[in-house]
């Protein structure tokens, strides 16, 4: 029986890991920053080995585990140097590249030219570093990415941290708001959506970093520390969703969160937008005064419940309001509640309560 063939990564994957290939702290960038370092040129090419060695031709075969230094000594040579798929080993070096010439390119010079139709017609990863310049250029596929420095990819990286802890105090003043008006029983549409806009915009903000992080490697451990400690009232946010999308046949929580995912950024500014996404319809003012939440967000803020507890008291009750108006009686004949983690959802609950107000104070 024939082996089945392996799925071929796409563009953005495949760019994605050559990136985390040759970030800083791996041996390969420390052979690039030699390279840039001593005034050189370089043609480098990770891929699958028979493909790679179709598409050239000339130059020595070595079939030895890689090393930085021997990468720079070899890239003193004019040729291309041939890496496996996992960047582990050296196979040739001195090799003179021979893509199909009819490949578009819009490159200028000869080595940018040969790698980008190398990486377009092979499917795999080239890097060109520039003498002239003292550049890095990554070809994956049909994309082309210029490297930057380290300094300016961490003035980037903290300008975008910056803007993030922006709307991350927009978020948690969105989501205190919120929080208040359901004990008061009075959420609108307008409330719902709004923060629902504020999560977001700030997932978005957080994902335009992560290629940051990518090609900073081991030196963006600190930002990236500090990204996942920002985003944490992320997770709380996105279950605004699941307490007041509208349930329709067919419609689950996952479908209304991919749905808001896709609204593009242009229609992300247009509350009517999001109360389309969760099943209003686009006319706000023709949604019901008050909207009541079923509970998900003000439960987990307890901490005290597991998330299937959770679930049993929502399928019970269906709104906050209920749970919060039950008696001790009652929660407890909900499966997993017993008497003592009643009183605790009650206690939790009024707690929560008391510091939004102080809080508010």
């Amino acid at each position: 029986m024939a082996k089945p063939h392996k799925s071929r990564k796409s563009s953005n994957e495949a760019l994605r890991d050559a990136l985390v290939m040759i970030s800083p702290g791996t041996p390969i960038r420390e052979a690039i920053a030699t390279i840039l370092q001593s005034g050189t040129g370089l043609l480098l090419c990770v891929g699958e080995t028979k493909r790679l060695a179709d598409l050239s031709e000339g130059g020595f075969a070595l079939d030895s585990p890689f090393t930085p230094q021997l990468l720079y000594e070899l890239s003193k040579l004019d040729g291309a140097i041939i890496l496996n798929e996992d960047g582990t080993r050296i196979l040739y070096a001195n090799r003179f590249l021979k893509p199909d010439s009819n490949i578009p390119s819009d490159e200028t010079g000869t080595r940018h030219r040969a790698a980008e139709r190398m990486a377009n017609q092979a499917k795999c990863a080239v890097v060109a570093v520039s003498q002239r310049r003292a550049s890095v250029t990554l070809y994956v596929h049909d994309l082309k990415h210029v490297m930057d420095s380290i300094p300016t990819l961490m003035n980037k990286a903290n300008q975008a941290v910056q803007t993030l802890e922006k709307y991350i105090n927009v978020l948690n003043q969105a989501m205190q708001d919120l929080s208040i008006r359901e004990f008061q029983d009075m959420v609108t549409i307008f409330d719902v959506c709004k923060a629902v806009q504020r999560c977001e915009m700030v997932v978005r903000i957080a994902k335009e970093i992560e290629p940051y992080l990518l090609e900073l490697g081991v030196e963006g451990r600190l930002i990236e520390l500090q990204l996942k400690e920002l985003i944490i009232p992320v997770e709380e946010a996105e279950l605004v969703i699941k307490d007041y999308y509208r349930v329709k046949t067919g419609v689950t929580y996952e479908q209304v969160r991919e749905r808001i995912s896709d609204i593009t950024q242009q229609e992300l500014l247009d509350l009517s937008s999001i109360s389309q996404a969760l099943g209003f319809g686009q006319n706000l003012r023709s949604v019901d005064t008050y909207l009541t939440p079923r509970g998900y967000r003000m439960l987990t803020l307890t901490h005290r419940l597991t998330p299937q507890l959770i679930e049993n008291l929502v399928q019970k009750f269906a709104t906050l309001q209920q749970i919060i108006r039950a008696p001790k009686d009652e929660l407890v004949t909900v499966d997993g509640v017993g008497e003592v983690l009643a009183e605790r959802v009650r206690v939790s609950l009024d707690l929560l309560r008391s510091q939004l107000a102080l809080d508010r104070r």
